[in-house]
C-alpha cells in the first residue's frame, strides 16, 4: 500500500535506475582504493561544486564532523548559525570528535551578519581566548531559507582576510540553487569545503559527499578511518549516488513547485498559517494552533489515510515534498486534512 510520504526528505526511497545501478556495480575494497564505482563518484562529484577533490561519507552529520575534525585544532573556535544543522541536530558531535567550541551568532533567515562575524574572529593574540579555526555556513538552511550569494560572499571575504577556513554544510546546495537559479559553483565559490547530501531529494539510499582542495581532502581521508568511515565495497552505494548526480539535480525545482502549491492550498483552511515567503525550497512549514487540534492526533490520523507526517516541533509544523510527492497527491493531502479538521468540529 502506497503512503505519501511528507515527514522529509530524508525517507525518500531509491529510484529503479538507482536500484538497477546499485545492482550492476562493479566493486572492489574502497579502503584499499581500489572499488571502482567509488573512484568514478570521488572524481565526477568534485567537478559539479568546483572542487579538486571529494570523498564518500555514510551521511551528512558525518561528513560535517569530518570536516570540523579536518580543518579543526581541538581547542579552537567554531563560527556559526545559532539555529544550524551542526548546533540543532548533530548531538554536540563537535564537542567529542573534533574537540572545538562552537561560537553560535544569532542569524536572520540562516545569515549571520557579517559584521558580527569579523567582530567574532579572535584576531587578538591573547592566552585567554581560543583561536578562530573555521567559519561554517549552511546553504540551503534546513529551515528550507536560502542564503543570498551576497552574505556568502561577504563572509568569505572576511574568512580570506583573517585566513580562517569557510565549511559549507551543503545538505540540500542543489536545492539552493535550483531556487536562485544559478550553478552550484556559484555557491560553493564561497567556501573551502562543502558536505552534500546524495540522499534526501536526489533519492540516494545512504550517503553524503565531502569535497575539498586534495590536501584536506588527501587528511579527511585518514580522519574519515579513525571515524569508523572506511567502507569496504561502498561501489553498491557510490553507484546510486552516480544516479542522483548525474539525473536528479535538474528536477528538483519540481519539488519547489509542488511545495509552493501545497503552501498555498494549506493556506486556504481556516486556522492554518503558513509563511509564503519562506517556502523557498521543498519545504512547508504552518502554525496550526488556532484550529486548536493536537498535532500528535494528527500524525495519527494522517497515517490512517496512508500520508506520514511529523508533530510539530517548537509550535511548527513541516510539510516537505520530494520525487516521490506528485502534483496529482496535492489535493488528497488538503482533502485528507479538511476531513480531519472537520470531524474534531462535528
Amino acid at each position: 500500500m502506497r503512503f505519501i510520504e511528507l515527514r522529509s526528505d530524508t525517507a525518500t526511497q531509491p529510484t529503479q535506475a538507482m536500484r538497477e545501478a546499485m545492482y550492476n556495480a562493479e566493486v572492489g575494497d574502497d579502503v584499499y582504493g581500489d572499488d571502482p564505482t567509488m573512484k568514478e563518484l570521488e572524481e565526477y562529484a568534485p567537478k559539479l561544486v568546483g572542487k579538486e577533490a571529494a570523498l564518500f561519507v555514510p551521511s551528512g552529520t558525518f561528513g560535517n564532523q569530518l570536516s570540523l575534525f579536518t580543518h579543526c585544532k581541538r581547542g579552537t573556535e567554531v563560527i556559526l548559525g545559532d539555529d544550524c544543522h551542526i548546533v540543532m541536530h548533530e548531538v554536540g558531535a563537535a564537542s567529542v570528535i573534533a574537540g572545538v567550541q562552537l561560537r553560535t551568532l544569532k542569524t536572520s533567515g540562516g545569515e549571520m551578519n557579517p559584521d558580527e562575524v569579523r567582530s567574532t574572529i579572535r584576531a587578538e593574540k591573547d592566552i585567554h581566548y581560543p583561536e578562530t579555526g573555521l567559519i561554517c555556513m549552511e546553504n540551503a538552511y534546513s529551515d528550507g531559507r536560502v542564503l543570498s550569494l551576497k552574505n556568502m560572499s561577504e563572509i568569505y571575504s572576511i574568512a580570506r582576510k583573517y585566513n580562517i577556513p569557510v565549511h559549507l554544510d551543503g545538505a540540500r546546495v542543489f536545492n539552493a540553487a535550483s531556487y536562485l537559479g544559478v550553478d552550484v559553483r556559484e555557491i560553493t565559490k564561497y567556501c573551502d569545503s562543502v558536505m552534500f547530501c546524495l540522499s534526501k531529494g536526489l533519492c540516494a539510499p545512504v550517503g553524503s559527499m565531502l569535497a575539498g582542495s586534495k590536501s584536506f581532502i588527501e587528511k579527511a581521508r585518514k580522519c574519515r578511518k579513525l571515524m569508523g568511515g572506511g567502507l569496504r565495497q561502498a561501489g553498491f552505494l557510490a553507484a546510486a549516488g552516480l544516479v542522483a548526480l548525474k539525473k536528479m539535480v535538474g528536477r528538483l525545482g519540481e519539488d519547489h513547485e509542488n511545495a509552493l502549491l501545497l503552501g498555498e492550498e494549506l493556506s486556504k483552511i481556516p486556522g492554518i498559517k503558513v509563511n509564503m515567503k519562506d517556502i523557498q525550497i521543498n519545504m512547508v512549514f504552518f502554525d496550526m494552533s488556532e484550529t486548536g487540534y493536537d498535532s500528535g492526533k494528527l500524525v495519527k490520523e494522517f497515517y490512517k489515510n496512508r500520508i506520514k507526517i511529523n508533530p510539530e516541533e517548537n509550535g511548527k509544523m513541516r510539510f516537505v515534498t520530494n520525487y516521490w510527492v506528485k502534483k496529482q497527491d496535492i489535493p488528497y493531502i488538503i482533502e485528507t486534512f479538511k476531513k480531519v479538521l472537520n470531524e474534531n468540529c462535528n
